[in-house]
């Protein structure tokens, strides 16, 4: 057995770091978002996971992906957000990843709106987020 296998026995699982609620378990590539709810965390997605209304929102203390969807690089520049959160319905989970939930239906008393699908959408287009270690 590899160092690797012994550190993590199921590869396609990982642990999220969630501020405010502990460790979460996902599977690698999987939709962020989901992977927070199904952890217990109340995140919003009020446009249903589609990268158009900036509820599930999240900040990153290690671990942020370079790759960005262009969906959500368009409405977090629309916002006036970018450099300052990402969207977790435009995000996979991989291994290393800590961040805070910013919206929560606890804390804004919001529903957290309609169930995203499983696969990113709409269909994504990467780009690379500004200030990526790959940038430039």
């Amino acid at each position: 057995m590899t160092q690797t296998q012994s550190q993590n026995p199921d590869p396609q699982n990982i642990t999220l770091q969630v501020e405010g609620f502990g460790s979460v378990t996902a599977r690698n590539g999987e939709r962020l978002v989901l992977a927070l709810e199904r952890g217990g965390v109340d995140v919003l997605h009020r446009c249903g996971g589609v990268g158009r209304c900036t509820t599930c929102r999240v900040s990153f203390q290690e671990g942020e992906p370079d790759a960005m969807t262009l969906a959500e690089y368009d409405k977090l520049t629309e916002k006036e957000l970018l450099g300052q959160a990402r969207l977790s319905c435009q995000i996979e989970c991989v291994q290393g990843m800590s961040l805070t939930p910013l919206q929560t239906a606890s804390s804004t008393g919001l529903e957290p709106g309609k169930a995203p699908a499983e696969a990113i959408e709409p269909e994504p287009q990467w780009t690379t987020r500004p200030g990526a270690s790959t940038e430039g």
